[in-house]
């Protein structure tokens, strides 16, 4: 919490649990920047993932360093994006990635509007990132001459700090309330609707920015090749011959209000569940009992039982024991009769941008034509290690 202003924040709250919505959004994947390209993008059925060619030419000198064959989900262009001068301190792929996802669908005027209308510290800014500006420390580190300091151009605490991307965006959109950063792997960008709202309902804040950024970068890439999970080919979320996942990245923001107070509304957030598996570093629960936890509490917190749940995004890594894992949880509790997809075949899995990213595409199906007409979607995101999120939005009324 930034600067300790939580104290002094607190207002005369109300027992009632006040209505929440999603007032505006916006997604930035490899499909495309914005909304409407992520929408042309499920319509049509054309997928952002792409062979993986990425890496800075200059590892090649190391020797060991080799291409891993596996297809990614890039965002093009964020080398030629320049930060303002007052951000310059922040650069690295992460904030320009952020910077690029901000400027898409009239997100920063929408966000203006929230600063004027409610006051600068009674925002919250609250964001899920897994990687942060991990790329920048690892250039740093292979820029370092043998056992010597880190090159003096490198800026821990702006870019390789989990709370990098919320100082960021908190001082590009004029913020000073409550800021924080929640790194819970691929459940991040979902449980900061959660932490959002509890911040909204105890009266610390009236509004709040609330996303994701997670960018490409060595560590993950390496380091899911190294577990054997990425795909030598696009990735098939719960195909019977599905082998792992395709990373991806990627930046999304939403912001929440109020019902009573918010201009228009796209979305409620009608409810949220979040559990922990406890049961493994890296693998779930076999029966997703986690899982299970997590969607009863969100189908319990907005008042609804299972068959009023119109469609489910779910988390879909398109791994075999997470497929099968979050396939018999969503079973226990729906059966077969709700429709349910993963997205991450059209733009990656975005680790702790993840979240955000389902949220985008759950929101879409409640407001544009992507099927039958639902009252309610539900979106899964859960996290390496057993940290899991389940939200439900709700069709604005």
């Amino acid at each position: 919490m930034r600067g300790g202003r939580i104290a002094s924040c607190l207002r005369t709250v109300s027992h009632e649990r006040k209505p929440i919505v999603v007032s505006d959004f916006t997604a930035t994947t490899a499909v495309g920047l914005g909304k409407a390209a992520l929408l042309d993008a499920l319509r049509a059925r054309r997928g952002g993932l792409r062979s993986c060619e990425f890496g800075p030419p200059e590892l090649a000198q190391f020797g060991r360093m080799h291409r891993i064959e596996t297809y990614i989900g890039e965002v093009e262009g964020l080398a030629g994006i320049e930060l303002p001068a007052h951000l310059a301190s922040f650069d690295c792929r992460n904030n320009r990635l952020a910077w690029l996802g901000l400027h898409q669908d009239n997100f920063l005027a929408e966000a203006a509007r929230l600063r004027k209308q409610y006051g600068e510290d009674r925002v919250a800014v609250i964001f899920g990132t897994s990687t942060s500006g991990m790329l920048q420390a690892e250039w740093a580190y292979h820029a370092r001459a043998g056992d010597g300091p880190l090159p003096r151009e490198f800026h821990y605490a702006n870019t390789l700090n989990c709370y990098s991307v919320a100082s960021f965006v908190a001082e590009a959109l004029g913020l000073s309330g409550p800021s924080y950063v929640v790194s819970t792997a691929c459940s991040s960008s979902a449980k900061v609707f959660a932490a959002a709202a509890r911040l909204m309902q105890a009266g610390v804040v009236d509004a709040a920015v609330v996303g994701g950024v997670d960018s490409l970068c060595l560590t993950t890439l390496y380091g899911f090749g190294s577990l054997s999970l990425l795909s030598p080919a696009p990735c098939r979320p719960f195909a019977v011959d599905r082998t792992g996942i395709s990373i991806g990245e990627g930046a999304g923001f939403a912001l929440l209000e109020f019902a009573d107070k918010a201009p228009k509304a796209l979305a409620s957030l009608a409810g949220w569940g979040e559990s922990s598996d406890a049961h493994h570093m890296s693998s779930p629960h076999p029966d997703g009992l986690g899982a299970q936890m997590a969607m009863r509490g969100a189908l319990e917190r907005a008042g609804l039982k299972p068959e009023q749940i119109g469609y489910i995004n779910l988390h879909g890594t398109a791994t075999p024991a997470n497929d099968v894992a979050e396939g018999r949880a969503v079973a226990a509790i729906f059966g077969d009769a709700v429709p349910s997809s993963s997205t991450k075949a059209w733009f990656g899995h975005l680790l702790g941008a993840a979240g955000i990213a389902e949220a985008a595409v759950s929101l879409l199906a409640l407001n544009e034509d992507l099927g039958t007409e639902m009252k309610y979607v539900l979106s899964n995101s859960f996290g390496f290690g057993g940290s899991n999120c389940s939200l439900v939005f709700g069709r604005a009324r």
